[in-house]
């Protein structure tokens, strides 16, 4: 997965020489290369086996777009983000901050001439830098509790940009399992909601 992370990093950073490529913004007309800040919003909770109701986070990333074709606005989109993810029910608390590392695909669809809609589906890759587990009405807690560090999962969503504003909402849907526990697994699933500036 390391290698994975440094080949993606390695991609974006040579696509900047490309001179034929221009950056600012999405421009469904023709080809470009975008770049973007994201802040946000989570509903996360987890499924399975395990399963807890829904906490409430903060995201903070930023992002790097290219397109893909010139005959058709598609584009491929990844960042970094920073995302809190966990869950919370009456009796138990649980919190890990995320850096996470999307790869999406992103299809423009211009609704006017100011206002472009840009769907969107792909993995995403993160690794919990730190994590925390409370159990109300004991003493438990662990400053890092059974969580596994790296997970991933797939992201869908549609995003809509005006004058270089961004928007997004969309679903994250864990496919790790999450629980360092033998016999019990746990998937962290969230709602998110961000916004942001394209330049």
């Amino acid at each position: 997965m390391k290698k994975f992370f440094v080949a993606i990093v390695a991609l974006f950073c040579s696509v900047t020489s490309f001179a034929q490529y221009s950056s600012g913004g999405f421009e469904l007309d023709k080809e470009s290369l975008y770049y973007g800040i994201r802040f946000g919003g989570t509903l996360a909770s987890i499924s399975g086996d395990y399963s807890v109701g829904t906490k409430a986070g903060l995201t903070l990333g930023g992002v790097i777009g290219l397109r893909l074709s010139s005959s058709s606005p598609v584009f491929l989109e990844s960042g970094i983000y920073y995302t809190q993810r966990g869950a919370k029910d009456d009796d138990y608390e649980i919190t890990h901050n995320n850096i996470e590392l999307p790869v999406v695909v992103k299809y423009g669809v211009k609704a006017t001439d100011d206002i472009a809609i840009l769907p969107f589906i792909g993995p995403y890759f993160a690794y919990a830098a730190s994590a925390d587990e409370k159990i109300k009405n004991t003493s438990i807690t662990a400053a890092f509790p059974r969580v596994n560090r790296w997970n991933m999962g797939f992201k869908l969503g549609c995003g809509a940009e005006y004058n270089k504003l961004y928007a997004e909402v969309g679903y994250q849907i864990g496919v790790t399992n999450i629980l360092d526990a033998d016999g019990v697994s746990g998937h962290n699933n969230a709602l998110f909601l961000n916004l942001g500036v394209n330049f």
